[in-house]
């Protein structure tokens, strides 16, 4: 079969064409068969180097190269060291006998080349990209916890300098269309119609097919010296512990291998010849394949990633799907802008409902202040931006909403109020139209409950700003159809979203678990805990922002109504819902000293005028009295009370799958990326499910019953399993 992977074609001037084509996957990967491939490829290119004339390498895919091959390195453990580290120098060693071949070898890249697709275009000694928006090139491998191993890290140092390498490239994984590329020296031409990729290429070759220079890298001649410069020279050195500095401001503290790894293969990499500095990035990308973060940021960014871009819990790829063309959105405050800013971006024409007309044309405005964001960043045309606007038509009256596809409504958290306006858009659509709400906790059955066509209605809880996050969780109610629900999953999927499936509760998963970190939080500073360390330790844990400071975001007043709610539905039903660890705290914030959170000013942080804000001095006042509490019990109190919950969320039926509960608690709820989510940082660490079980019994020896695993989990952990899988 691996024949087939790569085909060979040459034409009469001698130059020969390889096309990348998997003939059993979507795109190319660097499988089994890739390999098999390339070393046939390659040994056929050294055999008859003298009839050849230059090579042109493509990809018969919509990508030109996929990267890795994720699935297998996932499996990869500490007893895989050798054989990953054998694996890794055959492919690095099948670039390295192209880019020496002593012929002029093109990479003509027709779309995306990401990870190891850029490697083996670096290997390239030119390349020609399609001018296309949607076409990307990076090294993204530090976002699944890795490291460029196919020689990105020794090529791109070699090619634009450590510090440019390292900083515009590899810390960050950032990706950029063609022609950025080419601005920041990794592309060398783009062409504005895909036909003319290849002849483009063969052009170049056959112009320089008496040029030496043209079929060897600047490595490999003598007197090469790395742009920039080396540790070796007194400028660079001086300059090096800035790069540990920035790289540590970054992480905030975290303890995280891969950014560290990159650094190091960067730098020590420098100071040697190509092929040792090749064998040094190796031994780092293997001490990274073979550790427990590459595997879990694999499982939550690659293997859950394809499950919900799938539809996996709704029957995978084969159902058919639904698209609609034009929505309504009431309300047309932050969150309704947000929605119907998604909306029109992506094609759908746009209803913008509110009280009056007026309102409904401010928020208007704000979707086209939205726009010219795009516009000025250069992400977007003016014509374009203009387009997209005129999707959008403000209205007060429900009468122009009777032509709609879907119904998202956007208005504040109030029962009656959500009815009353359900209860308007009820007489005018059609009996077709699919009716969502955006609400963050109140259950989706009870607000389902009044409608004529429950069987409709769903909810679509959007994450604010709605511009920047990418997650919709949407919440199934009892009487919700699956039509409804798959009709749901595809809107969110049509406006470029990342959907995840719930079942009704309570703040459902997202704010329910998110409730739990916020609240822990809150108990440290009600045990006395200086609140500096418990923002400190959420960040050297991995949190992408600190509890406290997120808590005066989403404001404490909303915390302590949906407190109040609580209480009154436990009292409604003859029971007493007893005050939770952290609730005191924020009772006396906001009733004793007004403090309710940054939207008016007051927190537990200042929000001066001026300058950057900064705890509130009065928590060290009122509530610190230098607890000791042990550093990894700050960290793993956060990260525990958050995963015991997302359990919890499971045993109650509201979670139904991983793939939701680690992605939603990542893009939701602020998870610590480099776990790979809830349920996978339970599973994929040292000791398995049992040791989670363990530390989490610690905790609630030490701490309270609140860190107590539940029945199921204990189950599942003595089988060496995690919920949902």
């Amino acid at each position: 079969m691996s024949e087939h992977m790569i085909t060979w074609d040459q034409d009469a001037d001698g130059v020969v064409t390889l096309t990348m084509d998997d003939p059993q996957a979507r795109v190319n990967t660097m499988n089994e068969r890739y390999q098999d491939a390339m070393d046939a490829v390659v040994d056929r290119l050294e055999a008859e180097r003298d009839t050849v004339t230059g090579v042109v390498l493509t990809s018969a895919k919509k990508t030109f190269f996929a990267g890795g091959d994720l699935d297998s390195l996932a499996q990869a453990g500490p007893e895989d060291v050798e054989s990953v580290f054998a694996l890794t120098q055959r492919v690095k060693g099948q670039l390295r006998r192209l880019e020496t071949l002593g012929r002029p070898v093109v990479a003509a890249i027709n779309g995306t080349a990401l990870g190891g697709g850029l490697e083996i275009a670096l290997a390239c000694h030119r390349r020609i990209a399609v001018d296309d928006p949607g076409l990307k090139v990076g090294l993204p491998e530090v976002t699944l916890g890795l490291l460029p191993g196919g020689g990105g890290i020794t090529r791109l140092v070699r090619m634009v300098g450590v510090e440019r390498a390292l900083m515009e490239w590899l810390l960050q994984g950032t990706a950029r269309d063609a022609r950025a590329a080419m601005e920041k020296g990794i592309i060398d031409e783009v062409v504005t119609d895909p036909a003319d990729l290849v002849p483009a290429a063969k052009r170049w070759i056959l112009e320089h097919r008496d040029d030496a220079d043209a079929a060897a890298k600047p490595w490999d001649v003598k007197g090469f010296r790395i742009p920039g410069g080396t540790p070796a020279q007194a400028s660079f050195a001086s300059r090096l512990p800035a790069f540990a500095a920035t790289l540590r401001r970054q992480l905030h503290g975290a303890d995280l291998p891969a950014p560290k790894a990159i650094l190091s293969a960067a730098v020590e990499g420098s100071q040697v010849d190509f092929d040792t500095a090749s064998r040094i990035e190796t031994r780092y990308f293997v001490s990274l394949v073979t550790g427990h973060t590459s595997s879990a940021m694999i499982q939550a960014f690659h293997s859950d990633m394809q499950a919900l871009r799938s539809g996996a819990a709704l029957g995978g790829p084969s159902r058919e799907r639904s698209t609609i063309t034009t929505a309504a959105v009431l309300g047309a405050g932050m969150m309704g802008v947000g929605i119907a800013h998604a909306l029109a971006l992506n094609g759908v024409d746009v209803m913008l409902k509110d009280v009056s007309l007026e309102a409904a044309e401010r928020g208007r405005e704000r979707v086209g202040a939205l726009l010219e964001g795009r516009v000025a960043k250069g992400r977007m045309s003016r014509e374009d931006a203009d387009a997209v606007l005129a999707r959008v038509q403000p209205t007060e009256d429900y009468q122009d909403l009777a032509h709609v596809d879907a119904v998202i409504e956007a208005v504040f958290e109030d029962v009656e109020l959500k009815d009353s306006v359900f209860a308007e858009v009820e007489k005018v659509v059609g009996p077709d139209t699919l009716l969502c709400s955006n609400t963050s906790t109140l259950p989706i059955t009870l607000l389902q409950g009044p409608r004529e066509r429950s069987q409709d209605f769903i909810g679509l809880h959007f994450f604010s700003p709605v511009d920047r996050m990418k997650l919709v969780e949407i919440i199934r109610g009892e009487q919700t159809s699956p039509r409804t629900v798959e009709r749901a999953y595809d809107l969110v999927q049509q406006i470029r979203k990342l959907p995840i499936l719930v079942n009704d509760g309570r703040g459902f998963y997202t704010s329910r678990v998110y409730g739990t970190l916020v609240l822990e939080a809150a108990a440290l500073v009600e045990e006395g805990v200086d609140a500096q360390r418990i923002e400190r330790a959420a960040r050297h844990a991995g949190f992408p922002a600190s509890p406290l400071a997120m808590m005066d975001e989403v404001s404490l007043t909303l915390i302590q109504h949906i407190r109040r709610e609580e209480e009154k539905a436990v009292a409604e039903a003859g029971g007493e819902r007893p005050v939770r660890p952290g609730e005191r705290v924020v009772e006396r914030m906001v009733d004793e000293f007004g403090r309710p959170g940054r939207a008016q000013g007051a927190g537990f942080y200042e929000y001066p005028e001026q300058g950057p804000k900064h705890l509130w001095p009065g928590l060290a006042e009122h509530f610190a009295t230098g607890a000791d509490v042990p550093e990894q019990d700050l960290q793993d109190r956060l990260l525990y009370r958050m995963a015991i919950e997302t359990a919890r969320c499971f045993d109650d039926g509201v979670l139904t799958d991983a793939p939701s509960a680690n992605l939603g608690g990542v893009f939701g709820i602020g998870f610590p990326p480099h776990t790979g989510g809830p349920v996978t940082f339970m599973t994929h660490r040292e000791g398995g499910p049992a040791a989670f079980v363990a530390r989490a019994d610690e905790l609630a020896d030490r701490y309270g019953e609140r860190f107590r695993p539940g029945g199921t989990l204990r189950q599942l952990a003595e089988r060496g399993e995690g919920p949902g899988r």
